[in-house]
């Protein structure tokens, strides 16, 4: 796993051994940033369930101003802050060993992203729950857009989110779904 382009581009990241985190697939990440690369340019990015921290890494790299980063495992963010370090964005970066629910708590009402990147464990199943958190705590800005990576296809209506969210864009890469949301626009 590396850093495809930008600044830090070839540097190679670390990954935690074993089953904990399932880092995000090199042919899944470069089809994520072609769609995204032209409005990273200054974005503040929440990469919410980390693990490596490729993906706020990746946005660092092609021209983000700071990212967030944030998982639950002490041994996931060490990882992120030593693969900061070997690409020398260390500076622009914030990582926070906290659960999901508890940083969106602490950032209601302080800080909002323009790009928030959700890769949560599959087996939990918890992406519409975390969608509402989110929308709820208002962190995205209203030109902002949610990366959401999943086992199935995310369907807004299923999970009462169509009022929320609309759908930018979706794409299938194997098992993996790519799911890019924006906030619906309220008609006046």
């Amino acid at each position: 796993m590396r850093i495809i382009t930008g600044i830090a581009r070839g540097v190679k990241l670390q990954t935690l051994e074993g089953e904990a985190t399932r880092p995000t697939a090199e042919r899944v990440k470069e089809a994520l940033f072609s769609m995204i690369q032209f409005d990273l340019e200054d974005a503040v990015v929440l990469d919410l369930f980390a693990g490596s921290g490729q993906l706020g890494l990746e946005a660092l790299s092609r021209g983000a101003e700071r990212a967030v980063f944030t998982d639950l495992s002490s041994d996931a963010t060490a990882i992120i802050k030593a693969n900061a370090q070997k690409t020398r964005l260390f500076e622009k970066c914030r990582v926070l060993t906290m659960d999901y629910k508890e940083y969106i708590r602490a950032a209601t009402g302080k800080y909002k992203f323009d790009f928030i990147f959700l890769d949560p464990p599959y087996a939990q199943k918890i992406l519409p729950e975390v969608l509402k958190k989110i929308h709820a705590a208002d962190i995205l800005t209203d030109s902002g857009i949610i990366v959401c990576e999943s086992e199935e296809e995310l369907t807004l209506e299923e999970y009462a989110l169509s009022d929320s969210f609309e759908i930018i864009k979706q794409a299938k890469y194997g098992r993996v779904h790519l799911c890019l949301l924006k906030k619906k626009e309220i008609a006046v």
